[in-house]
């Protein structure tokens, strides 16, 4: 018979079999569901905890001159990003703060304030929120831009003190910093980038427009960690490469837009224009050499940026050309065979009356030869050679020389430029377009049509982007151009005409200060007043009519040299300069200097005989 105790002990066993047993069965159960059932799920929150991944950037690619001259680059470098929630106290916030302010350059208040682990919460507006009783929405800062363009020295020195004091806030990402080691040199032509939200976003020039090519791809390494981030050993470790962007080759020479932007700055002081721009082309190919603008800024120093002087004027200015668009309409008029160069016209002594509106020349001439109309260039004579055409033939002429239709190249925006249809044309259309008023076309279009008239009539495509290159593959993409197209009906056109347009630049010629001794250059001067065109407000209503401003002009020369087997075309325009106007005073000198060095450059030898010549006249 059992005892009282024994029975108490037996009660005490069923009742723990009772209870345990139960519970037993149950964490049986949970860890059978936790590490066979469900193993995968908790394996891959643990690993959350452990595994992290590292985005890594690819360079953006890069652009170098038609020789390989690099024009933009890239700096490696490290953005730094805090969650600063992860700080372990206020006093940790101020150690690091102190460290970035000894590495960085910003101060020690500024990243305190960055390192604030509550933010106060922002509507979609972008007011900051407050609750109900008024105070502060508050919410935990998880995110907190440290610094973009960290040098690779700065950021280890960084990653070290913060190891020494167990500061694990920060996040480092390899990046790139975009550089323009040539400073303002092509500075509009290349544009810049801006970095948004730790990308580089272009803004204008050819890194907007060609972005899609220089873009890189991003790559992630995802691997096991240890606490202080260190990669394990073993484990997962997942690598999907970066790409770099592709580079572009450009067909600008160097040493020739260095030349082309010492002479602009020079004439720039000398004639205070409110812009200058200038181009030099090579007429058998359509490579643009050099191509650049004042005023101008460095990419590398944003605080030199105006919008004025960002904008590529050269692609996005149109204007009234004036007597530079003269030899198309009389080259047409000699191809066709309505003059010859020693056609007489009567230039009316200077003023001539058509539908009771004068037109007058600089100068009183009488009688001139079509080869004088050029050389002496004459509204009035250039005027009565389209009359002979009719103005279905002049309007022939200048769509055949391809103005008011864009070059094509590679500019984020271009202008067109207008030529308008003979329909609306008014009686005066044909005495004034065929000079160089009532149509508008681009410095770009202009150089184009000089190429054509340099190339023997063959009309080249202009070419800015001369190749892509894979870095990574080292393969080389060449951008095809289209063969250059014949402007003449008749071959030895173009050869007259330039023999006619030689003599612009010699004795007796409106651009002698366009000679260079030892080279014949073949070109023409325009002096045209500056057209206002009417502005409008937001509802249509005119605020200003369009008119030319009074005492403005485009002052402008385009030439090319040698003019019989020439070799560069150059443009150079000057918007309404300071102290003379006149484009034979202001842009024909800079055309001189500077084609003067190119030549130079190119080792493009003076010819024996013309020196003579120079030494021999009077």
């Amino acid at each position: 018979m059992l005892s009282t105790n024994d029975k108490i002990r037996r009660r005490i066993r069923i009742l723990a079999a009772v209870i345990l047993i139960p519970i037993m069965l149950g964490l049986i159960a949970r860890f059978y569901y936790v590490q066979v059932i469900d193993h995968e799920f908790y394996l891959q929150e643990a690993r959350k905890r452990y595994t992290t991944t590292r985005v890594t950037t690819g360079k953006r690619g890069e652009i170098f001159d038609v020789h390989g001259n690099l024009l933009v680059s890239n700096i490696p470098c490290v953005s730094i990003t805090c969650d600063p929630f992860n700080l372990t106290g206020d006093a940790q916030r101020r150690k690091l703060a102190f460290i970035l302010a000894k590495h960085l350059d910003d101060t020690y208040d500024s990243f305190y304030r960055k390192l604030n682990p509550v933010r106060q919460r922002r509507g979609r507006d972008g007011k900051l929120l407050y609750r109900p009783d008024g105070s502060p929405d508050l919410v935990p800062n998880r995110y907190a831009m440290i610094d973009r363009n960290t040098s690779l020295q700065a950021a280890a020195k960084i990653k070290e003190q913060t190891k020494l004091n167990k500061i694990y806030a920060l996040v480092y990402k390899d990046s790139y910093m975009r550089t323009y080691p040539k400073g303002s040199l092509l500075s509009n032509v290349l544009g810049y980038t801006n970095v948004v939200d730790d990308v580089d976003v272009p803004q204008i020039g050819l890194e907007r427009q060609m972005n899609a090519q220089m873009n890189p791809e991003e790559g992630r390494e995802r691997y096991e960690r240890t606490r202080d981030g260190a990669p394990l050993s073993y484990g997962i470790h997942e690598f999907e490469q970066s790409r770099d962007g592709k580079n572009i080759y450009l067909t600008i020479s160097e040493p020739i837009q260095a030349i082309l932007e010492e002479e602009l700055d020079a004439s720039y002081e000398k004639w205070q224009p409110a812009t200058l721009y200038a181009a030099i082309a090579d007429p058998r190919t359509g490579n643009i050499l050099a191509i650049a603008q004042r005023p101008t800024f460095n990419p590398n120093i944003r605080s030199t940026f105006t919008a004025e002087a960002a904008r590529t004027r050269i692609a996005e200015d149109s204007m009234e050309p004036g007597s530079i668009i003269k030899p198309f309409t009389i080259g047409k008029a000699l191809d066709w065979g309505f003059v010859t160069p020693q056609t007489e016209i009567d230039c009316n002594h200077g003023v001539w009356i058509y539908l009771n509106k004068p037109l007058r020349d600089s100068h009183p001439y009488d009688k001139l030869t079509v080869e004088g109309v050029i050389q002496k260039s004459s509204n009035i004579g250039t005027a009565k050679v389209a009359m002979m055409l009719g103005e279905q033939r002049v309007y022939q002429a200048l769509k055949t020389f391809r103005f008011g239709d864009k070059t094509g190249l590679p500019f984020p925006i271009e202008e067109s430029g207008l030529v308008l249809p003979v329909k609306k044309w008014d009686g005066l259309s044909i005495t004034r377009f065929p000079i160089g008023y009532g149509v508008r076309v681009t410095p770009l279009q202009m150089i184009r049509a000089y190429c054509a008239l340099a190339n023997n009539g063959k009309m080249p495509q202009l070419r800015l982007i001369d190749r892509l290159e894979d870095p990574v593959t080292g393969e080389v993409t060449r951008i095809p151009s289209p063969p250059p197209v014949q402007m003449f009906d008749r071959p030895e056109t173009c050869a007259t005409l330039i023999s006619m347009m030689i003599k612009v630049t010699q004795k007796g010629g409106t651009a002698v200060k366009a000679a260079i001794p030892g080279y014949e250059v073949a070109g023409k001067t325009g002096t045209s007043r500056k057209y206002i065109p009417t502005r409008r407000d937001s509802n249509g209503r005119i605020i200003e009519r369009g008119h030319y401003a009074s005492g403005k002009y485009f002052s402008s020369f385009v030439g090319f040299v040698p003019a019989r087997n020439p070799a560069l075309v150059m443009l150079v325009t000057m918007d309404d300069p300071k102290g003379s106007y006149y484009a034979a005073t202001v842009a024909a000198p800079t055309f001189k200097a500077t084609m003067t060095r190119v030549l130079r450059h190119l080792n493009i030898q003076p010819d024996p005989a013309l020196l003579e010549n120079n030494r021999t006249t009077p």
